[in-house]
Order: structure tokens, then C-alpha cells, then sequence
């Protein structure tokens, strides 16, 4: 069973109520527009973190993460990157990525699609290619939101449960 903390745009702010929603993660996953090294460093020295660059992110974050980062937590194929979209309006690039993805053996296949850039948190299973899509909306300060939002979940062999939406009122 591996808990996760899952964050996005946080755009070089990383407030401290975060750490306190993710004290009992086991890793923390962040999908792009960190906005600062210090941002990524302080995560890291906090729990294992996975993340991925977003389209603000330039020098030391660019340059020492991907646009897209695929790995296996358990039993959980998981596909991250920034600019993703949602079910039905996925950016173009992403297609033929799922369509393989689609033809790949079951234990290849992609169970969860990770992505943030829209500062909106959804959460919705894609019938079309199979796969759960997480967008943990926006962590940070910058752009039009009122409410901070975070996810936590539980990836428990196969299983992705436990879902939490974690909402911070914006100060």
C-alpha cells in the first residue's frame, strides 16, 4: 500500500499547509509548474517526489526533469505530465501515446493518466482508453482560483483508492 500526495502549479509557492496535508504520504507526486528549484529541493528533502516540467518551469527545474514521466507504483502503470487535458479533450500529442498504450499487453497499460496545467481538479475514469485521469488542480497562488487544491490517494496493488480532495482557502 503506498500513499500518495499529488500536487500541481504550485508556480514557486510552496505553502506550508501542504507538508502538513502530505506528513503521512509515502511519495509525493507534482505535475509541473513547480516554479523553483527551492520549490522541487524542499519536496524532496520532505519525501520521495516524482514530478514532471510544466510550460512555466525554465532553467534548474527544466533541465533536471521531463515533460512526461512514466512509471509503476505497485501494481499502478502511471503516465504524467503537464499539459494533459481530461477525458474527450485531451491535447492532440497524447493520442497516438494512448492509442499504443491501448494495444500494449494488460500489465504495460497505463491505469492512471497524471496531469495539471488547468488550475482545475478533476478526477474522471476514461472509458475510451481505460485509464483513471487525475488533474490535482492548483497548489499555488498564481491565476484565477480562490481555493488551493491538492489530492491524496491510496494505490494498493491495482487498486487506486481513498481518494481525498484537499481544499485550501486561499490567503
Amino acid at each position: 500500500m503506498t500513499r500518495i500526495g499529488l500536487l500541481s502549479d504550485t508556480h514557486g509557492l510552496l505553502d506550508k499547509r501542504v507538508l502538513e496535508h502530505f506528513r503521512d504520504v509515502d511519495e509525493i507526486w507534482h505535475a509541473g509548474d513547480i516554479g523553483s528549484a527551492e520549490v522541487l529541493q524542499a519536496l524532496r528533502e520532505f519525501k520521495p517526489t516524482r514530478a514532471v516540467y510544466g510550460n512555466m518551469d525554465s532553467g534548474d527545474v527544466r533541465y533536471s526533469l521531463s515533460e512526461f514521466y512514466r512509471f509503476r507504483v505497485e501494481d499502478v502503470n502511471v503516465l504524467m505530465t503537464h499539459i494533459g487535458g481530461y477525458p474527450g479533450r485531451y491535447n492532440p500529442w497524447l493520442i497516438p501515446m494512448f492509442q499504443r498504450n491501448k494495444a500494449a499487453s494488460p500489465d504495460q497499460r497505463i491505469g492512471l493518466f497524471v496531469c495539471g496545467h488547468s488550475h482545475i481538479l478533476k478526477v474522471m475514469y476514461d472509458k475510451q482508453w481505460n485509464f483513471l485521469t487525475m488533474n490535482p488542480g492548483a497548489a499555488g497562488k498564481q491565476g484565477w482560483q480562490t481555493v488551493q487544491t491538492l489530492l491524496r490517494f491510496t494505490i494498493d496493488g491495482s487498486e487506486i483508492r481513498d481518494l481525498e480532495v484537499i481544499e485550501m482557502e486561499r490567503k
